[in-house]
C-alpha cells in the first residue's frame, strides 16, 4: 500500500489525490469511521480528520447522505418545467413559494426563453397534472412549459468531477481515465512511482 500523506496541494482552492480518494470512499460508505478510513487509505488518523475538516470548511463536502430515490417512494415520474414569471416581483419570492410544494425538488434561475427551471416528481402522469396545477397557480408564475423525462441516462454524479479536479495535483499522471472510463469505470487510481494505489466502487483497496 502506498502512503498518500505527502500528496498535498499548495493551492487552497484545489483538491489532491488523497482528497479524491477520501471523497470516493465516503461516497461509497458514508458510515465508515475515521479509523477505518485511515486504514483503507494508508494514512494517519489525524491526517484523515484534518482533511475532512478542511473539505467541510471549504464546502467541498456538504453532507453525508442518505441519498433518497424518489421512485422508491412511489414518485416514478420526473419532469422539467420551464416557468415564465412576472419580473416585477423578482425570482426569490416565487422560489420561496415553489419550495412549499413537496414535489418540487430543484428550482434554478435560467437564461433563455424562460425565467426559472424546476425539476419535479409525481406518482403518475395524472398526478403530475396536480403538481403542475399547484405550480402554475403559484403567485408570480405567468406560464409554464413541461418536459417529461422518459429515462435517466446519466444520473447526478460528482465523482468524475472530483477525479478531474484532482488530476492536476500530485504525481504527474491523469487521474480521470482510471476514474471514469473503460474497464476501470468507477475505480479511483492514485498513480505514483510505485505500484498504483486504488479504490474500487466499494472503497476496497485494489
Amino acid at each position: 500500500m502506498v502512503s498518500l500523506y505527502s500528496m498535498t496541494s499548495s493551492n487552497p482552492g484545489s483538491i489532491d489525490r488523497l482528497d479524491a480518494a477520501l471523497i470516493k470512499l465516503l461516497a461509497a460508505e458514508p458510515r465508515i469511521g475515521v479509523l477505518e478510513t485511515s486504514r483503507r487509505l494508508g494514512v494517519a488518523r489525524g491526517t484523515v480528520q484534518a482533511r475532512l475538516d478542511r473539505l467541510r470548511d471549504r464546502g467541498v463536502i456538504s453532507g453525508y447522505g442518505p441519498d433518497v430515490d424518489p421512485a422508491a417512494l412511489g414518485y416514478e415520474v420526473t419532469a422539467f418545467i420551464t416557468l415564465e414569471i412576472r419580473q416585477a416581483g423578482g425570482h426569490d419570492p416565487v422560489a420561496e413559494r415553489l419550495a412549499a410544494i413537496p414535489e418540487v425538488l430543484e428550482v434554478h434561475t435560467i437564461t433563455g426563453a424562460g425565467d426559472m427551471l424546476c425539476r419535479v416528481v409525481a406518482r403518475t402522469n395524472a398526478d403530475l397534472q396536480r403538481v403542475l396545477d399547484a405550480i402554475v397557480s403559484t403567485e408570480g408564475v405567468v406560464r409554464s412549459s413541461t418536459l417529461i423525462s422518459l429515462a435517466t441516462q446519466v444520473p447526478y454524479r460528482v465523482l468524475p468531477l472530483v477525479c478531474a479536479a484532482a488530476s492536476g495535483t500530485g504525481p504527474q499522471r491523469s487521474l480521470w481515465p482510471a476514474c471514469g472510463s473503460g474497464a476501470n469505470r468507477g475505480v479511483l487510481v492514485l498513480a505514483t512511482p510505485e505500484p498504483p494505489f486504488c479504490l474500487t466502487r466499494t472503497g476496497r483497496v485494489c
